[in-house]
């Protein structure tokens, strides 16, 4: 019967059917993320007593640690000249530095997120099972999106981070902000997703693939016939990512959803989405468009130009110090696309090195604001920290150095960031973009220094009407901080490590036929 309709429909049925190969070690780090949420939820499902906090903590310790670790695995196997890059799954997917540098990002995130949510969980009365299965999920749609060396594949990534992260940002159904929370990042992704997959209809329409290396290929040797359907596509791809990493004009969301949903989710937003965002945007332009740089360099400069003009802009005017940051991630968002715009190897190398460190300094910054948060997460305004460092002289102490870091103060890595991007621009003649990233620093600056000022000169009035409250420190957080710290602290001194993997971590252009 089923023969009978191929045939009716003009499909061979003699035909082989063709098993795409798999190269099973170039999806190890996904599979383990997948493969672990799935474990935890049938051990949820089949226990009859209800689990402890810390065994989820845990066990999504030890799943995102082994990602990282599968995925670190294959560093040497892709950097090696004689060996190089690999492709799995007909294409499909790709193994390359920029795909281990990335994963192995998003796997370390995921731990900080854990042991950050452990004590969180614990004083809200929220299930640590549902966020720990969600959190895994997201951050595997976020490897796929790395991985992908197809713009179908890379949607499909997209929509499984997306997903679990729209019940994420509502996880405290009790809050109302919460709720309005998940109520707006569902429907503008959904809307930014709309775009992307027009998007991609429109350049698989004028290059007759949805392979990015195929695309490549083929815009290196044809002009298309139809331009402005490549451009139309063009266009509507960076839309639809420009939503994804919340750069202006398409970042209405990042405030509200930062400062409704919970903190250690607000930190996951903050840092691994936004690592994978920019890594699916970096991987379709530097493996498929890089050709086509004269016509989305300019589109990316006034992005960028913008970015880094409203973030600061609005961080300063801003009491609401979960909300500051919110902005604060906008206009870290803006230099990433420095980097990006640059359209070179030294351009990309540094839009990772500054991934890799901002990831750091949010998750920091952003637990701190969870501890320093009364139960509900509420009470996250400038007045809240005034006189911190009376009462928590080392939490203070860990905060002002996230906060100098983001400034981009010297022996921080931080600095090493913004020095990196800026140095791209310079050299890729993008002047007015540097000037105008230096002078937005100074800018930003004021907003965090304004916390600095509060924890370290502020009265400590509030704390007195409530009767000297301690800050708690969980152990976990404790750890996740330091460990936050210790990155922050030793990228500002010794950043050459990372810096180098970062310039052997440009994507491949890889193409099947390959």
């Amino acid at each position: 019967m089923i023969a009978g309709m191929f045939a009716q429909l003009g499909v061979p049925t003699d035909a082989p059917f063709a098993v795409p190969e798999v190269a099973w070690s170039a999806l190890t780090p996904l599979l383990i993320l997948i493969v672990g949420a799935l474990a935890l939820l049938v051990v949820t499902a089949l226990v009859p007593r209800t689990l402890p906090v810390g065994f989820f903590t845990v066990t999504t310790v030890a799943v995102a640690a082994g990602a990282a670790v599968a995925s670190l695995g294959s560093w040497d196997r892709v950097t090696d000249p004689d060996r190089g890059p690999y492709m799995a799954v007909a294409g499909a997917i790709t193994l390359d530095g920029f795909s281990v540098l990335v994963t192995a990002l998003l796997a370390i995130t995921v731990v900080l997120v854990a042991l950050l949510a452990d004590g969180y969980l614990r004083r809200e009365g929220l299930g640590a099972a549902e966020f720990s299965v969600l959190v895994l999920l997201s951050a595997s749609g976020g490897v796929m999106m790395a991985l992908a060396n197809d713009l179908i594949v890379m949607f499909l990534g997209l929509e499984v981070l997306s997903i679990a992260l729209y019940v994420l940002a509502g996880f405290q159904g009790d809050r109302r902000e919460s709720q309005e929370s998940a109520m707006k990042y569902f429907l503008l992704g959904a809307f930014a997703s709309a775009f992307l997959l027009y998007g991609i209809a429109l350049v698989y329409g004028a290059t007759g693939s949805t392979n990015l290396g195929e695309i490549a290929g083929f815009l290196a040797r044809d002009v298309p016939s139809e331009q402005g359907l490549l451009l139309g596509g063009m266009a509507m791809l960076i839309v639809g990512f420009g939503f994804k990493i919340g750069v202006v004009p398409f970042q209405s969301w990042v405030p509200d959803v930062y400062q409704g949903a919970p903190t250690p989710v607000t930190a996951f937003m903050a840092s691994g989405v936004k690592v994978a965002g920019f890594a699916a945007l970096l991987r379709v332009i530097v493996s498929a468009l890089s050709v086509q740089a004269q016509d989305w360099r300019p589109v990316m400069w006034v992005l960028a130009m913008l970015t880094l003009v409203v973030g600061p802009a609005m961080a300063i005017v801003q009491t609401d110090v979960k909300r500051m940051l919110a902005y604060s991630s906008i206009s870290h968002a803006g230099f990433i696309l420095i980097g990006v715009q640059a359209a070179s190897d030294r351009g990309t190398a540094g839009a990772l090195f500054y991934l890799f460190a901002y990831s750091f300094m949010a998750l920091g910054a952003f637990g701190v604001v969870s501890l320093v948060a009364r139960q509900g997460d509420v009470g996250v305004d400038l007045d809240r920290f005034r006189g911190l460092s009376k009462r928590r002289p080392g939490l203070a102490l860990v905060f002002a150095v996230f906060l100098l870091g983001q400034t981009g103060v010297p022996l921080t890595s931080g600095f090493m960031a913004k020095f990196s991007v800026i140095g791209a621009a310079v050299a890729s003649e993008s002047y007015a973009l540097a000037m105008v990233a230096m002078l937005t620093s100074v800018v930003g600056a004021f907003a965090y220094l304004r916390v600095i000022v509060a924890m370290y000169l502020g009265d400590d009035e509030e704390m007195a009407e409530e009767g000297t409250r301690r800050v708690q420190i969980p152990a976990a957080a404790g750890l996740a901080l330091g460990l936050a710290l210790a990155v922050t602290v030793t990228l500002g001194v010794l950043p050459s490590t990372v810096l180098d993997a970062a310039r052997d971590a440009v994507p491949a252009r890889l193409s099947p036929s390959r």
